[in-house]
């Protein structure tokens, strides 16, 4: 018998909004406007100007000390806010790895938390109970899988016109928890937009030497998922890409997958030195892709923005990260019960004794006398 095509797959590439800040009509356009207002592009691009200084001073509060450590979103603010967008505010959840801040702050993420977490303290992870993050996820992938399970649950209940985000990098599809979740959501066709920010680099490894694919987006037709790559320095691009996904996911068609091609603009964390790995040349060639460049570039031509308000913005944004600094090294010393108290929703008879031992212990009685009194029993 003749051999037979049994299976064939096209990948689109959306831009809307090129590195000159070049708008394209036929993609951007919704009803004879653009598909974001001018205000809502100004307010992204200050959300992005604000994330980008808060990155350069964190850097800072790390090489003085007053950090353990910090990954910065340099270059990627674009992939973050275009999505945080499109997504709504306290109906959705947002499901990030650790490149994402102004999504979490577009939705309600005090700022200064994400500085306490990176200073070391978990009460960074404490998210207000209005505000439908998750904590930052280190761990490669592995909240993948929590973001499946939340939009499952979402299906289970019958929530209608709810979504979940998750974000997390290329290195990412290279793990297995990142197949479980794929696996996992497009099988049982859960409300979840699966974003991959592919920043061209695993820590030092780069995209084509981690995977034999052509794009990170193509992995999501194995499990019969929609997909698309865009543009991830494209405001708009992302934006609608993301629109379409979760109209999609609340319909009950299940996920989409987006790739939004990128670029870490600055070291992995303030632990790495990218320069040791990457070349000046393929580093200017994405400076010259920045998000914040060309989406000024876009609002200048527009005739909505000039030097005046770039000042006055930079002057806020200043201020802005100057109070959560403030914020975050300004946080009251932790009790040393903490890591009780906060361990249940309410604490068990047995946890409420080491508690109360360990309280009475710290004022200089002998711990093993005052357990064996804690539990009633005679010395």
């Amino acid at each position: 018998m003749p051999r037979k095509t049994v299976y064939t797959a096209e990948i689109d590439f959306l831009q809307i909004l090129d590195e000159e800040g070049r708008f394209d009509e036929s993609e951007g356009l919704e009803n004879g406007q653009p598909i974001l207002s001018d205000e809502q592009v100004a307010y992204l691009y200050e959300q992005m100007s604000i994330c980008r200084h808060l990155d350069e001073v964190a850097f800072k509060l790390q090489r003085s000390g007053r950090m353990g450590t910090y990954p910065q979103n340099k270059g990627q603010e674009a992939n973050a806010v275009g999505s945080a967008l499109a997504m709504k505010k306290g109906e959705d959840w947002l499901v990030s790895a650790y490149r994402e801040n102004a999504a979490l702050f577009m939705h309600g993420l005090p700022m200064h938390n994400v500085l306490v977490y990176w200073m070391g303290d978990e009460r960074g992870s404490k998210v207000p109970d209005d505000v439908l993050v998750t904590p930052l996820s280190v761990p490669i992938g592995t909240h993948m899988i929590h973001a499946a399970g939340i939009a499952w649950g979402m299906k289970l209940r019958g929530d209608r016109d709810r979504a979940v985000i998750t974000y997390f990098g290329d290195g990412a599809t290279s793990e297995g928890d990142f197949h479980s979740a794929m696996n996992f959501s497009s099988t049982l066709k859960v409300p979840l937009v699966v974003f991959c920010q592919n920043n061209q680099w695993a820590i030092s490894v780069p995209r084509e030497e981690q995977m034999a694919s052509e794009t990170v987006a193509q992995k999501a037709i194995a499990y019969g998922m929609p997909t698309i790559q865009v543009d991830g320095n494209d405001i708009f691009a992302v934006y609608k890409a993301t629109k379409e996904a979760r109209e999609r996911a609340v319909a009950g068609d299940g996920p989409t997958f987006i790739e939004g091609v990128t670029y870490r603009l600055a070291d992995h964390t303030t632990a790495d030195d990218a320069r040791r790995y990457r070349s000046p040349e393929e580093v200017q060639a994405w400076l010259d892709k920045d998000p914040l460049i060309r989406t000024r570039k876009y609002m200048v031509a527009r005739g909505f923005w000039d030097d005046e308000k770039q000042t006055e913005l930079e002057a806020r944004t200043k201020r802005i990260v100057k109070e959560v600094v403030a914020a975050a090294e300004g946080i009251e010393k932790p009790s040393t019960t903490d890591f009780f108290d906060h361990m249940y929703a309410e604490l068990p008879e047995e946890l409420k004794r080491q508690r109360d031992t360990m309280r009475t212990s710290s004022l200089g009685q002998d711990p093993s006398q005052v357990g064996l009194r804690a539990e009633g029993q005679r010395v």
